[in-house]
């Protein structure tokens, strides 16, 4: 790893290009301009700005909002650095489709060059509906006692159930699964379900809806007493590191 402050640009320039052949991942922080040729043309004047070149061929530029770059290359692309007339020049470019990105930085306040070891394939999403789903079904005391899930994603005509069961009495239960807090879109369509399900087995089946999420507004909370509906406050589970 390499790091420094306010560098020379001759300088700035053998840690990028070391670090570009050493597959690491370069930031440099600096006033410079900015111009795009490819599909289109585009130039930025002089400004600060934060430049990341990955080592799969990307090029980041960001300005001081927002979260999407202002200029930016693809994975693929090859990154160079010259030295033209005291400014250091930075070039991202590829063939396919034909598109050349160059950064002249006219002074740096920062540049550094980083090994990244980390492995994509190994992230791992947790806190899913999925999650939620597999907890309850593990343990369906969680819904209630006596609750027996029987079937996932059982079809309806309003769309799929997250789990169907029944209850200690053998009524039919409907329990609509939410990650987080949820309003009165989620009792609409777990609404939906039940009276999907009524109509499907018979007028005089006891059909109980249940909403699962963290939490509910207050809103969502009228209309399922309004409408005969339950909620159970259940967080998705976290894994733990193995």
């Amino acid at each position: 790893m390499r790091s420094l402050e306010s560098p020379e640009l001759q300088t700035a320039a053998t840690v990028v290009t070391e670090g570009i052949r050493a597959g690491e991942l370069v930031t440099l922080f600096g006033c410079c301009r900015v111009e795009y040729d490819g599909r289109a043309s585009s130039t930025l004047g002089s400004g600060n700005r934060y430049v990341l070149l990955k080592p799969d061929g990307t090029a980041l530029v960001h300005t001081a909002t927002g979260q999407q770059p202002v200029n930016w290359q693809p994975p693929g692309c090859t990154h160079s650095v010259a030295m033209v007339e005291g400014v250091l020049v930075v070039t991202s470019e590829r063939d396919t489709p034909t598109e050349r990105l160059t950064i002249r930085f006219e002074s740096l306040e920062h540049v550094g060059s980083f090994r990244v070891t980390d492995d994509p394939d190994e992230v791992t999403v947790v806190g899913t509906e999925a999650d939620l789903s597999d907890h309850l079904l593990e343990n369906p005391s969680l819904l209630e006692s006596g609750f027996t899930p029987l079937a996932t994603e059982r079809d309806t005509a309003a769309g799929a159930v997250d789990i169907y069961g029944t209850d200690r009495e053998g009524r039919t239960v409907v329990v609509e699964l939410k990650r987080r807090r949820v309003g009165p879109d989620a009792v609409s369509q777990l609404r939906r379900y039940v009276d999907a399900l009524s109509r499907e087995l018979h007028t005089d089946a006891e059909i109980r809806g249940i909403l699962v999420a963290p939490s509910v507004t207050d809103r969502a909370t009228g209309l399922l007493e309004e409408h005969d509906l339950e909620f159970v406050s259940i967080e998705p589970p976290a894994r733990e590191d193995p």
